[in-house]
């Protein structure tokens, strides 16, 4: 038998778990106020803006922002991931490494790496780059939407790893 269906599987498993964990921990956990910001109003924002890139990526992936887990989105561009599964593993993980702490972190980060092994490599990678990364996880984001996301990512990222973000995404 081969691996690939095995691998296709496990990745759904994960899906499965992402979709019905978020609700529940969203329901259980965050008691903030949701941001009220559409990708319509995103995507107002001037173009080196990272309010604008969220805008682009929750537009290039046909989503909008989910109420009170905003940041979740924010961490994707700020950092560069996609939105396949095991880079939202890798997410966590980096975020794991730049101190960020959640049940649902440790969840994800746990159950990730236990479903899906193969990408271990890949994990361990994304959380050395978030250990060596300025602290980002405590930011307001919603007050950061009109900072260039350059300047950002330089001021979060060595000046390599802020370049390559920065050349790739840009």
């Amino acid at each position: 038998m081969s691996k690939l269906p095995l691998k296709n599987l496990r990745k759904q498993i994960i899906i499965w778990l992402f979709e019905y964990s978020q609700r529940l921990y969203t329901n259980l956990f965050k008691n903030h106020e949701s941001w009220n910001i559409t990708k319509h109003d995103l995507l107002k924002f001037p173009k080196p803006s990272f309010g604008r890139h969220l805008g682009e990526f929750l537009d290039r992936n046909n989503f909008e922002l989910i109420p009170k887990v905003e940041r979740h989105d924010c961490y994707h561009v700020l950092c560069g991931y996609n939105t396949e599964v095991e880079e939202e593993i890798a997410l966590q993980c980096l975020c794991f490494g730049n101190g960020k702490r959640s049940p649902y972190l440790y969840g994800a980060v746990i159950l990730g790496v236990a479903i899906l092994p193969d990408y271990f490599g890949y994990y361990y990678s994304s959380y050395k780059k978030g250990k060596n990364a300025n602290p980002f996880h405590h930011f307001d984001y919603k007050k950061l939407l009109n900072v260039s996301i350059v300047e950002f990512r330089e001021a979060i990222f060595s000046k390599s790893e802020a370049l390559k973000l920065n050349i790739t995404q840009l």
